[in-house]
């Protein structure tokens, strides 16, 4: 099958599925804005629509969100972005972390719950059919198997297209792939936090899982934006504020490696968030990168690193500077 090529950026197939996706995708977590438990600080909903549809303008495909973001408030100004488009893009939420009225998050992942969470999902983005749902928590774990049960009806039903985890052991993957299949993983990644590339990428390569990373960036850490200066005036529901990577006596040493992907960009016109993003898309178990953007202007910050590759030069750079 011939490669297809979008905005200059190459298509890859996600998984088992019939999915072509960019390297990199629209993440929207920052978008769900303040007051609740895992938030980055206020957020203005039509800079959050402008990111949108400036990233589909340049070429992304595909969205990333989850109802938990902003307690629903991502999914529904997605929706709202997505109205306002003839060509929709792919769009990928998740389930499992739920809210009740007083805005306390818990997990559930209870036939009955997966299911009212489906149904809430697909009215806030305003779409027939989720293209691919996810499990975002393996929590509780003695619920695994009956969510994963409902996910298949859910598919049966044409409400969604695939399933796939989030943040999924290999023994937990193990446990679902003899209910039914699973299109892609969705684990955090990036030179700050490389756990999965012992045991976790090479059984998704083994079992023809899609992978999808998140956190490319290290959460803004590594974009060569970051600054002592502005960690320090974090709004206090920004939940980096209380990170350790983001703290010392870690922040010093990882400052030091956003500065030397800032150098390696310079020589490219690239960013240091791209040279971040890129350095996750070289392995060959990841088949895209979610990358988030608050505004229009974070969006071309990140954009090129759906094209750039790293030579193997700069990937040992890299490495021994770390």
């Amino acid at each position: 099958m011939a490669t297809q090529i979008r905005h200059g950026m190459e298509l890859r197939q996600l998984g088992n599925s019939d999915l072509q996706i960019t390297p990199v995708g629209l993440g929207t977590w920052a978008i769900g804005g303040g007051n609740w438990e895992f938030a980055w600080g206020e957020q203005d909903d039509n800079a959050s629509i402008q990111a949108i549809h400036h990233a589909l303008d340049l070429g992304i495909n595909w969205i990333d969100t989850a109802a938990i973001y902003g307690l629903g408030r991502s999914e529904e100004v997605i929706g709202r972005a997505l109205k306002e488009r003839s060509e929709k893009p792919y769009v990928f939420t998740k389930c499992s972390m739920r809210w009740n009225e007083n805005r306390e998050i818990y997990h559930s992942l209870t036939k009955a719950s997966v299911k009212e969470e489906a149904e809430n999902s697909l009215r806030r983005l305003g779409v027939d059919v989720i293209d691919l749902y996810q499990i975002h928590w393996p929590n509780p774990e003695g619920e695994i198997t009956e969510g994963w049960e409902a996910m298949a009806e859910l598919q049966a039903e044409g409400k969604i297209r695939y399933l796939g985890v989030s943040n999924f052991n290999v023994s937990q993957m193990s446990e679902v792939l003899r209910i039914a299949p699973i299109t892609s993983l969705q684990p955090p990644y990036s030179l700050l936090d490389r756990e999965i590339e012992q045991d976790i990428l090479p059984f998704c390569q083994a079992h023809h899982i899609g992978v999808i990373v998140y956190s490319p960036m290290a959460s803004g850490l590594l974009t060569g934006a970051m600054t002592r200066e502005r960690i320090a005036s974090m709004p206090e529901d920004d939940w980096r504020k209380r990170h350790e990577w983001f703290t010392e006596p870690q922040l010093t040493r990882n400052l030091a490696l956003a500065q030397k992907l800032k150098e390696i960009g310079a020589r490219h016109g690239r960013s240091a968030g791209e040279v971040a993003v890129a350095w996750t898309l070289r392995h060959p178990a990841v088949t895209a990168a979610i990358v988030g953007a608050r505004n229009a202007g974070q969006v071309d910050g990140i954009i090129g690193a759906g094209t750039f590759r790293l030579s193997e030069q700069e990937i040992a750079e890299i490495e021994s500077s770390r």
